[in-house]
């Protein structure tokens, strides 16, 4: 080798005027454990994805009502009355989530009052559910009135949504109030006629609780529905198994 060619060869490693482009492999380390990270992290349950308010006030409300319930009407005013229709209806529902079934309540009376408030069904049944899972059967009862004067003939209601109500109801039991509701359905206000499924929902929930007289009486109205065409043996057979 030529001293021009070891002059070069050396300039080329030595010299500090041409920084070299060196890759690290601790690049790829960070990108594995990104995605290991991705991989690991749990999807949003539906109904979780609270705003940054929202979660701030279930966590005032929780505070305030476990340890002080005189500073709950003040959190109500400077929080919960502040915030969105969407995240008003998710702070009940993350308090359902919760248990915290008397919170809950208590805001959805606060709910209740605002101008945008309509009944929906499908929510009563979510509280009633809730309440009646923690033992709250007066809870239950209140609640069932209220939805009972919010019904109007101006609303529009469905036969699936009050036949998971009735499927509620009949879980815990309480079957003057599944007939309540039941006449709820035929009546002209709320305009939703019990169908096939209502009435095999009837029929065999009220002989599973012991409502051998109820369910006699829902047996009689399906048959001026439907006749002899509605097959409730074929229906308990799918339920035994």
């Amino acid at each position: 080798m030529t001293t021009t060619q070891t002059i070069s060869s050396f300039h080329f490693l030595k010299n500090p005027w041409k920084p070299q482009t060196i890759l690290r492999p601790m690049s790829r380390t960070i990108r594995a454990a990104a995605s290991v990270r991705s991989l690991n992290r749990k999807p949003l349950q539906k109904g979780r994805n609270l705003s940054i308010e929202a979660i701030q006030t279930v966590q005032a409300l929780k505070l305030a009502y476990n340890n002080d319930k005189s500073l709950l009407d003040q959190i109500f005013r400077s929080k919960f009355s502040r915030l969105l229709k969407f995240d008003m209806t998710a702070v009940l529902r993350e308090l359902l989530r919760q248990n915290h079934c008397l919170l809950a309540l208590k805001v959805f009376e606060d709910i209740r009052v605002e101008h945008w408030y309509k009944p929906k069904v499908l929510l009563y049944n979510e509280m009633i559910h809730a309440m009646g899972s923690n033992g709250f059967v007066e809870e239950v009862q209140l609640l069932f009135r209220y939805l009972e004067s919010e019904i109007t003939g101006d609303l529009q209601f469905k036969t699936d949504e009050f036949n998971q109500l009735l499927t509620t109801l009949i879980g815990f039991k309480l079957g003057g109030l599944v007939m309540e509701c039941y006449e709820w359905m035929k009546s002209v206000v709320v305009g939703c006629e019990p169908d096939r499924s209502t009435f095999k929902l009837l029929v065999n929930g009220l002989e599973s609780i012991g409502e051998f007289e109820l369910s006699v009486v829902a047996r009689q109205d399906a048959y001026k529905f439907y006749g002899e065409s509605l097959d409730f043996e074929a229906e308990e057979e799918e339920i035994a198994s």
